[in-house]
């Protein structure tokens, strides 16, 4: 069994032992340590006013798990004294606009976004409807651990309100968007297939589709029973099936969605993936060129942010339209953190997450899917074509296992003073660029393992440069192992 405290939340395998996995004890007292820490940022540390209610909104994804894990949440706020908004079965973007939308003080999110059934987790969010900080998540974990927290008495239990309306609230949201053409989505007449992997995506994926102007779903996996037919992180050795069903019904399109619709991936219409990677630069490039003419002329509105193991296929696009490329640390907190510095009008992740402020800042599928049919649409020809108008770059991940006694950072640092000639980035981890290409070392929190991301224009190129940074690394794990000798 695995249980996994975080600063942005806790996940872990169902049953166990409390504390040895996702044990109904460990779900109680960390919604309730959640509360506490919600409480004190709203009072200040002092006693609330009797009119003063705190309230949060709690939504989840279709495991099987969910229901267990919300009536536990539910409960244990409800013990706090504080009000809750059931959204019920939703996505992690629609629970963050529900927070927003309701003025609540917070969220919390019951999903393990693409791990497998057996696992979940609970996501916390602020009043901004974003993922909390590692500050304030250091600070839940500290009330977790020390069980400072107090239930309220009988008559200041919170109240429970339930509101299935979100989905119809946020995809009434995308549709407001001026980026978002429908006319021209329902002009291209496009047939599309969608897998939901059995999660709530099958529930709001063709809602926003039929909106769109889609009337041509092929839907595969659309019954949130949570029985993941496949490993449900939408990475191509996954998708194979719906790969063979866009070619085999001549589809325009594949779409893609995880557990809880944050992350999109998108397959060609002749069963070649278009890379998760590349959804972000897609979209982002859409989203650039619908700046408007007095917004070029000032060079405005034009920068964009993705973390520092994406793509760099999104710099060069941006550059290409008089923008600006910020690469933050891994992370969304961190994306978005720079995405609000920088002003930027797009960022995410290179695993298919986008991001765009104007809606609100989180990784959203769902305006994922709503701009890119629209790209699609005006661009008039194939998603593969498509694809190809792109920089065409490959990454190679990679890791190396050491042993608990190795000090990872002083490996890193040897790497880094290895390279000290090369443009170094130390955010997070360790990034080096050679002119085009990079690699880019990190380390897990959670095991003694460095992960080594390569990206180049070659294929072949990448997989030797990280076979050559690997081989590096070795070298210093040698010569620890003597000194520890």
């Amino acid at each position: 069994m695995t249980l996994i405290k975080s600063i942005s939340g806790i996940r872990g395998t169902i049953g166990g032992k409390p504390g040895d996995g996702f044990s109904p004890l460990d779900i109680v007292k960390f919604a309730s340590a959640y509360a506490a820490w919600i409480i004190e940022q709203v009072s200040g540390g002092k006693t609330l006013p009797k009119n003063k209610r705190i309230k949060i909104v709690v939504g989840r994804d279709a495991r099987i798990s969910g229901e267990m894990v919300n009536n536990l949440v539910l409960g244990s706020l409800q013990g706090m004294g504080v009000d809750v908004v059931d959204v019920g079965l939703s996505t992690t973007p629609t629970v963050e606009i529900a927070v927003t939308e309701e003025k609540a003080h917070g969220g919390i999110i019951l999903t393990a976004s693409h791990n497998p059934k057996q696992w979940n987790a609970l996501k916390l969010l602020n009043e901004k409807g974003e993922f909390i900080s590692e500050k304030d998540g250091s600070e839940v974990l500290k009330m977790v651990e020390d069980e400072s927290y107090v239930f309220a008495d009988v008559n200041s239990l919170g109240k429970i309100t339930k509101n299935d309306t979100y989905f119809k609230k946020h995809i009434d949201k995308i549709l407001a968007l001026s980026l978002v053409d429908v006319p021209a989505i329902k002009a291209a007449k496009f047939k599309v297939v969608i897998d939901c992997v059995n999660s709530t995506g099958g529930i709001v994926v063709p809602q926003l589709l039929e909106a769109l102007g889609v009337e041509n779903v092929i839907k595969l996996y659309c019954d949130p029973t949570g029985e993941f037919p496949h490993n449900p992180e939408p990475l191509p050795e996954n998708l194979r099936e719906i790969a063979k069903l866009v070619k085999k019904e001549n589809a325009h399109l594949g779409i893609v969605v995880d557990p809880d619709v944050d992350r999109l991936a998108l397959i060609c219409e002749d069963g070649e993936m278009f890379g998760e990677e590349y959804t972000l630069v897609s979209v982002s490039e859409y989203v650039l060129n619908k700046r408007t003419p007095a917004e070029k002329a000032a060079e405005k509105k034009c920068n964009t942010v993705s973390n520092l193991s994406s793509t760099r296929a999104l710099r060069d696009v941006t550059e290409k339209h008089g923008g600006k490329h910020f690469a933050s640390a891994v992370g969304e907190v961190n994306v978005v953190k720079m995405m609000k510095e920088t002003k930027a009008i797009i960022g995410g992740e290179g695993n298919g997450g986008i991001i765009l402020p104007e809606l609100h800042y989180g990784r959203d599928a769902l305006v994922g899917i709503a701009l890119f049919l629209s790209h699609l649409a005006k661009y008039g020809k194939t998603c593969s074509m498509l694809r190809s108008s792109y920089p065409d770059y490959h990454i190679s991940k990679n890791k190396i296992e050491l042993t608990p006694e190795m000090d990872v950072d002083k490996i890193l640092e040897g790497i880094q003073i290895k390279y000290k000639k090369q443009p170094i980035n130390n955010v997070d981890g360790v990034k080096i660029e050679f002119d085009k290409e990079w690699v880019h070392l990190r380390k897990s929190n959670t095991e003694p393992i460095v992960r080594i991301y390569c990206e180049s224009e070659s294929e072949t190129t990448a997989d030797n440069l990280a076979k050559k940074i690997m081989a590096d690394i070795r070298e210093f794990i040698k010569v620890q192992q003597i000194a520890i000798e």
